[in-house]
């Protein structure tokens, strides 16, 4: 095949890798300072003095400062625009590369020391799509189709991965009930969720079922002749267009929807009647780097490839500080209950008062009871996915959630700023507590006699009421010099 066959796909995965690398920043500029910062929540300048940069490679350790931090963001974001525009594609081969090297390297600079807060598949996933994007090439050469190949194995091994991970693990996977549970209790639902939720038992067990199938059976077309490739793109972008509309799953249905591009040639798509210009050919010494990238992604795809076919199978792992090729899969379990901690601080200083108490209503989580969830994706709520992760039934309490409540009686700018709203705009808080919650949709009926859409159970509580005065609250910011 031609390679001018590739010119619209390598388009489209250049300009949908742009959009994708933009929301990252955009996360970053607004919220890696107070989660990240010198006086966030988890500080990566604490992690940077335990971590040495050959585990965790990073420009920050040459700029170790808030400052750098946005700065570094605010280039990311400019980057971002430049490939998502075409302008770092309209300069010739160097350019080009460099644009592309430069996101994936500053990019690759917050995942390593964002902890928790970024310890997400989709951030190596982006990564691992970022670093092939730097042999795509500009648009007036022809594209790498090796490359574009590349694209493939990576969406190969996403959704495949996942299917692998659900039929191995929770057996309502194979019964089809996993959507009973799967809309309500997801760690960020949307306004459809419940709508989704609430749909007949027999749409739901056949949205299972086209699960399978496009996870398990059109993954092996992706690498057949045409028309058999676009199909198994076209199954797998239409199964991944519905998970984007039911649930807030940041950019990982949306960056694996790209990829589905890498399947299609260019005759494939009318609707985009784009006219592919004259195409120039590589430069040897760009062609040759381009076949070594395949030889780099064949030699490390090998523990993929083994933790792929493991019954012992894990989940979103990259085996390499760089993240440059990395095994996928999520929800290879499912939870039958929502939980959620629900936050409140009090001005009353009276011991065990019952008065007085105040919920902080986070941006994206479930919180008030008549509240409908917001549209996020693929932007990434980092603070309120994490809250989702801490509700888990579990005896030990996140230490970035100890950090948490101490800025909130502080009333830290920063942090409070990636809340919907400060229910103490005047003065902080005396007290603050944590609450445990059940949460579940409400019902038909329930929805049109209160308005709610969820209704709560209050099951107790996660943390008790503390202060800045109590001793061991103190002692555990002492130890972790969080003060």
């Amino acid at each position: 095949m031609e390679s001018s066959e590739y010119w619209l796909p390598r388009l489209l995965l250049q300009r949908g890798l742009g959009l994708i690398y933009l929301m990252g920043f955009l996360v970053a500029l607004n919220q890696f300072r107070p989660l990240c910062g010198q006086k966030g929540l988890l500080p990566a300048t604490h992690y940077m003095q335990l971590v040495p940069f050959r585990s965790a490679p990073s420009i920050f350790y040459l700029f170790p400062s808030d400052r750098a931090f946005q700065l570094f963001a605010w280039l990311g974001t400019g980057l971002s625009l430049a490939a998502m525009t075409g302008l770092s594609e309209a300069y010739g081969t160097p350019v080009s590369m460099i644009v592309w090297f430069l996101l994936w390297a500053i990019y690759l600079s917050y995942v390593n020391i964002g902890q928790d807060f970024y310890a997400f598949g989709w951030e190596s996933l982006l990564l691992e799509c970022g670093f092939l994007a730097i042999f795509l090439g500009p648009v007036g050469v022809e594209p790498p189709i090796v490359i574009i190949w590349l694209y493939r194995w990576v969406l190969f091994r996403v959704m495949f991965g996942a299917g692998l991970i659900k039929m191995r693990g929770d057996p309502c996977w194979r019964d089809l009930s996993c959507l009973d549970y799967h809309f309500e209790t997801q760690p960020m639902p949307n306004p459809v969720s419940r709508f989704f939720h609430l749909l007949p038992a027999v749409l739901r067990r056949w949205g299972v079922a086209f699960n399978h199938l496009a996870e398990l059976i059109m993954p092996c077309l992706y690498f057949a002749p045409q028309p058999l490739a676009v199909t198994g793109g076209a199954v797998s972008a239409a199964f991944l267009f519905f998970i984007i509309v039911s649930g807030n799953f940041a950019w990982l249905n949306w960056l694996a929807f790209i990829l589905c591009f890498s399947t299609v040639t260019t005759g494939q798509l009318p609707f985009l009647a784009l006219e592919v210009p004259p195409l120039a050919p590589p430069p040897p010494l760009f062609d040759a780097a381009c076949w070594g990238v395949a030889i780099l992604v064949a030699i490390r795809s090998i523990q993929p490839v083994l933790n792929m076919i493991s019954p012992a199978q894990i989940m979103n792992t990259s085996f390499d500080p760089f993240h440059l090729v990395n095994t996928y899969g999520a929800f290879g379990s499912i939870t039958r209950e929502r939980y959620e901690i629900v936050v409140e601080g009090t001005a009353d200083n009276a011991p065990g008062t019952a008065s007085g108490w105040v919920e902080y209503e986070f941006r994206g989580k479930p919180g008030d009871p008549q509240g409908i969830p917001p549209l996020i994706a693929p932007y990434h709520l980092r603070l309120d996915w994490l809250m989702w992760f801490a509700a888990m039934p579990s005896r030990s309490r996140p230490l970035w959630f100890i950090h948490f409540l101490a800025k909130l009686l502080q009333g830290d700018r920063q942090v409070l700023g990636l809340l919907k709203k400060n229910p103490f705009p005047d003065k902080p808080p005396l007290k603050v507590r944590a609450l445990y919650y059940r949460y579940r949709f409400t019902t038909g009926e329930e929805h049109r006699r209160t308005g709610q859409h969820w209704s709560r159970e209050l099951i107790g509580e996660y943390l008790p009421e503390v202060s800045l005065s109590s001793p061991s609250f103190r002692r555990i910011l002492q130890v972790y010099q969080l003060e």
